[in-house]
């Protein structure tokens, strides 16, 4: 009797613990994987929970729109007699209480936890702005320069190693370098320099001091820029050195400069790569609180960056007047200090005593800042998606 073929392999051993190993790694990853998103998961839908119900309300517009377009203020609780709690700001708490006559308990305040967060919200936008604009500039320019006209050699290799190594610098570092080189000893033009002026040089018609810029939205976003600068100079880098080097021949054997090969056969197929570190570097700008700290953000300001007191103009002030205060009080918005949603949280969180009040309006601050950072990366994702579409090769 013939004995029927097997469809093991003979030569193979046995595999059985390498198998078994090979499936513990794979599920070991898995499981780190899933965990990871669980997190984040449970953390998105956490503040979800606590936040949305302060940013949203049930009947129409269905936004809180106090909360949105309202200032910070400080919170009043009134107790009556009955237990019931009246909140209510600095303004109607006397006329409360006096409604109230006996029947008022007791009275409770709590910082900043009235109102709204717009001036967090403008601050926010205003510092995100000067940092992305200063870090996208100087970002371009610096790695446009590393990967089409530097040599290759040591120093390129150090000046890489250099941006590398800025990136793992901690960010209350940046706040203090912020504080040093744009706080205290930045130029600027003005008729009489202050006493702490590092040095000032008469030009004539006026002089150029080193004295700073003071803690403003200037100093905050330049120090942001800072922050963001390595991962906008890599990932620009990066994007510049996947365009085809048959690009650049090409445009070179055309009788085009290095400068027109760059502008015009380079630059727009890096861009929505280029568009992708911006969306990284807007996400930590927005984000950062320790350099802000130093450079720009106040805990509590009553006012808007444009709403600056300015001293009238004469009822016979000419048209160049009124325009020239208009410039003033526009370009005035970059010289004062702000509020940010991110050290609007931390006094939230850790400058006041905690109860339900200051967590709502802690939860919901961050429940809109979220919003904001994910509204502005889709955005650039988009842009980026546009662009990607129309420079294809």
């Amino acid at each position: 009797m013939t004995p029927s073929p097997s469809n093991d392999n003979p030569f193979a051993g046995d595999n059985s613990g390498i198998q078994k190993r090979e499936t513990a790694a794979r599920w070991a990853l898995r499981a780190g994987s899933y965990i990871v998103v669980l997190i984040t998961l449970a953390i998105m839908l956490h503040i979800f929970i606590k936040g949305a119900p302060v940013a949203f309300q049930s009947k129409w517009p269905f936004v809180n729109t106090k909360f949105l377009t309202e200032l910070p203020a400080t919170l009043h609780v009134i107790e009556d007699q009955q237990g019931n709690h009246i909140e209510t700001d600095v303004n109607g708490a006397d006329a409360i209480k006096k409604q109230l006559g006996d029947n008022f308990r007791a009275e409770k305040t709590i910082s900043y936890s009235g109102g709204g967060i717009l001036g967090p919200i403008i601050g926010t936008a205003l510092l995100v702005i000067v940092s992305v604009g200063v870090a996208l500039f100087l970002g371009v320019a610096c790695a446009i320069y590393l990967s089409e006209y530097a040599k290759h050699g040591k120093f390129l290799e150090t000046v890489r190693l250099a941006i590398l190594n800025l990136a793992g610098v901690p960010s209350v570092v940046f706040g203090l370098f912020g504080l040093g080189a744009f706080v205290l000893t930045a130029p600027k033009f003005v008729d009489m320099p202050a006493e702490r002026s590092v040095l000032a040089i008469p030009l004539g018609f006026t002089t150029l001091s080193f004295e700073g810029w003071d803690t403003c939205v200037l100093s905050g976003g330049f120090t942001l820029a800072f922050v963001i600068l390595p991962v906008i100079i890599t990932a620009s880098e990066q994007c510049l050195q996947a365009v085809p080097q048959g690009f650049r021949e090409t445009s070179m054997a055309l009788g085009a400069t290095r400068w027109q090969t760059i502008r015009y056969s380079v630059l727009p197929f890096a861009t929505p790569g280029i568009l992708t570190s911006s969306i990284l570097g807007i996400a930590r700008a927005a984000g950062e609180t320790a350099p802000i700290m130093f450079t720009a953000a106040l805990a509590f300001k009553d006012k808007l960056p444009w709403q600056k007191d300015m001293p009238p103009l004469p009822a016979d002030a000419s048209i160049f007047a009124h325009w020239e205060q208009s410039v003033a009080r526009f370009l005035g918005i970059f010289t004062e200090s702000v509020q940010a949603l991110p050290y609007h949280i931390y006094t939230l969180a850790a400058k006041i005593p905690q109860n339900e009040y200051a967590e709502r309006a802690q939860y919901g601050s961050v429940f809109v800042f979220l919003v904001l950072v994910a509204s502005l990366a889709a955005s650039s994702v988009m842009l980026r998606k546009r662009l990607r579409a129309k420079y294809r090769w």
